[in-house]
């Protein structure tokens, strides 16, 4: 049976306008459900028969509680709709009204349901009321308006760790004025109920208020360490993650050291041998050409390693734009034909004009296509050929940069985008390689919502496939997550 209560009703406001009100406190959802427990052990083992007046928050973990005592004695249960309010940032609230639980369906003839109108108080209100010839108990909880002002608070103030204002009172001279409050309301659609003229006593037995207290002290122990023990895991996760962090970055300065490590190593070399009294001419133009390259190498790695820092500390805030590879993809081309051309390879591209633009950081793209094409071209020997190709590909657009170079054994594909990392080849001189260039792509393409992948044959070329997402009106790219 449905009965509607008034929308200004108010349990907590019904306790609080007594004589002698009893004092507020402020509870967690936590500590409420453990007093619903203990409230039913006890009535569970002393083998009370009860009305329970109930309205509780969603969950099946609230009212299996309800389930376990009717298992036991069959009460009358009088029960609100059970519905979760979510705080909209216009000050209005939103509900959300669960199905109830199956369980209920078991014993629904010995409840009443009654339902609150939208907006009313009693909506933001929690409640377990018992009533029995020598014991009397009352619980209530409400979750007030958040102001404007508390609208962006942390998570930690999230609905499960907030603290709600609370009543908790054995006394008769507050409890029966509720329940009179209540019972005026819905005693003409259900005369039946059990402690319909029930008077409440003015203080509960002493020795069941002793047991409900162990019994709460019992289980709040219980919840506290399951909430240390689950604090401890997060905090170990959390250690366990600061130290992988530590040991990557140990990792990554180990690496910048050595690379810095090796063109100091040939440039002392090299000024070792230039103070030899009997060196000749040609040797001495070949050691100063030794420091020049060893320093433009050292140039290199530090400009490189400044730029990737740079890069990842602002990756997440650098701003996504569309950009039209017909636009950008000649110009990079063009870039790169004489050095193609000194080397004998056929150097070509092919980008069709009506390629829809694609999402990319700002600047980004120049970067992606200059670092793969100048790889493609310097691991292709003499009389090589390079291709670049965009082209629609399903929902996505891929820009393709295809060589006969040196290929990239099997082995070796699983590590080309680690840092420093460098294929190894006599056939090419990398000797000015710093190694950080596929780690800059695939940062930036994870920042744009895309990917790269290879295809390979060792001393048959190389194919690298970056997939762009098409940037329209009706389609904004949502930001990975790390």
């Amino acid at each position: 049976m449905n009965v509607s209560l008034p929308q200004d009703l108010s349990v907590y406001q019904l306790a609080l306008s007594v004589e002698a009100p009893p004092q507020q406190l402020s509870l967690g959802l936590g500590t409420l459900l453990s007093m619903v427990r203990s409230h039913i052990d006890v009535l569970i083992e002393q083998q009370i028969g009860a009305t329970l007046w109930v309205k509780l928050p969603p969950g099946k973990i609230w009212h299996s509680e309800i389930q376990r005592y009717y298992e036991q004695r069959t009460p009358n249960i009088v029960y609100t709709d059970q519905i979760e309010l979510t705080d909209n940032k216009d000050g209005t609230e939103t509900s959300n009204i669960e199905e109830q639980d199956s369980t209920f369906s078991e014993y629904a003839s010995s409840y009443i349901q009654v339902e609150s109108l939208p907006n009313s108080k009693l909506r933001r209100e929690y409640f377990v009321m018992v009533l029995s010839p020598n014991f009397c108990s009352l619980i209530i909880a409400y979750r007030p308006l958040k102001n404007r002002k508390n609208q962006n608070k942390k998570k930690a103030n999230h609905r499960k760790n907030f603290l709600f204002p609370a009543i908790i009172s054995f006394d008769g001279e507050v409890i029966q004025p509720v329940l009179e409050r209540l019972k005026s309301l819905i005693v003409t659609h259900s005369p039946s109920l059990v402690s319909i003229d029930l008077i409440c006593p003015p203080i509960s037995e002493p020795t069941l208020i002793n047991q409900l207290l162990i019994k709460q002290i019992q289980h709040q122990d219980r919840i506290n360490r399951q909430i240390t023990a689950k604090r401890l895991i997060k905090v170990k996760k959390h250690n366990r993650k600061l130290n992988e962090t530590a040991q990557l970055k140990d990792e990554y300065l180990s690496h910048v050291c050595q690379e810095l490590r090796t063109p100091i190593t040939h440039m002392k070399t090299a000024l070792s041998l230039l103070n030899s009294p009997n060196l000749k001419v040609p040797q001495r133009q070949r050691y100063l050409q030794m420091l020049t390259t060893q320093c433009d190498r050292q140039n290199a790695l530090i400009s490189g390693v400044l730029d990737l820092v740079q890069l990842e500390r602002q990756l997440e805030r650098l701003p996504l734009e569309p950009v039209r590879l017909a636009e950008l993809i000649p110009g990079v081309v063009s870039t790169y034909q004489p050095l193609a051309k000194e080397k004998g390879i056929m150097l070509a591209y092919t980008v069709p004009s009506d390629i829809p633009p694609v999402w990319c950081v700002s600047g980004g793209l120049r970067q992606i296509a200059i670092n793969l094409l100048s790889n493609s071209i310097k691991f292709t020997p003499n009389g090589g050929e390079v291709w670049v190709r965009a082209r629609v590909y399903n929902e996505h657009v891929q820009l393709e940069f295809r060589d006969t170079g040196i290929g990239i054994a099997e082995s070796e594909i699983s590590k080309i985008f680690e840092r420093f990392y460098r294929v190894r080849s006599t056939a090419i001189d990398d000797s000015n390689g710093v190694g950080l260039g596929l780690t800059i792509v695939q940062l930036l393409l994870w920042r744009s919502g895309g990917s790269i992948s290879v295809k390979s044959k060792l001393y048959e070329g190389s194919t690298f496939t970056v997939q762009f997402t098409i940037a329209s009106e009706n389609n904004q790219l949502i930001t990975p997550i790390a």
